[in-house]
């Protein structure tokens, strides 16, 4: 009962610290704390051989150390590394896609707030994909009536989105 009570004691000490420096070594908190988990018990189930020669916190240290670089080492960390960059690329494609659509949604509606003028040329061109003279053909108008009211329709969108990067409607 004793050892148990003497570990406890260790572990509220240095358990903190180590984590940390698990931590530096492996950038992943809960890898962290594994690590310093194992070492604990690594510890424990080898207490007759620990000599008290030097500092104990320098060799609970020098354990957490080398079992971190093992686990760098490891086939599981690799293996890891691996599936959090793909995750991380999936999550940043969902959120890009998500700002996406909340930002076509702004542009969407601050295009039909346009008199019908400059929002008919506007849809025409950037949500029908339609070149300039064929909206001029559409609408029957001339080219340069249609390129001006796409201009005055950017014109009227421009302080509507400040807050949003509109650069898709700014080329002709």
């Amino acid at each position: 009962m004793q050892r148990i009570d003497e570990l406890e004691e260790i572990m509220e000490q240095h358990t903190e610290r180590l984590i940390r420096l698990a931590y530096y070594y492996v950038k992943d908190l809960q890898s962290a704390e594994d690590i310093v988990q194992d070492v604990f018990i690594k510890f424990y189930d080898n207490w007759q051989s620990y000599e008290e020669r030097g500092e104990l916190k320098a060799y609970l240290s020098r354990l957490v150390i080398n079992r971190s670089k093992d686990y760098l080492r490891s086939w599981t960390y690799r293996k890891i590394r691996v599936q959090n960059k793909i995750f991380a690329k999936q999550n940043i494609m969902k959120k890009d896609a998500l700002i996406q659509q909340d930002e076509h949604a702004i542009i969407e509606n601050a295009i039909l707030a346009l008199p019908l003028i400059q929002r008919e040329a506007l849809i025409y061109f950037y949500f029908e994909e339609m070149p300039v003279a064929d909206i001029a053909d559409l609408i029957d108008v001339p080219v340069s009536t249609v390129k001006t009211r796409l201009r005055r329709g950017r014109e009227l969108l421009k302080p509507k989105l400040k807050h949003i990067e509109w650069e898709v409607l700014m080329h002709e």
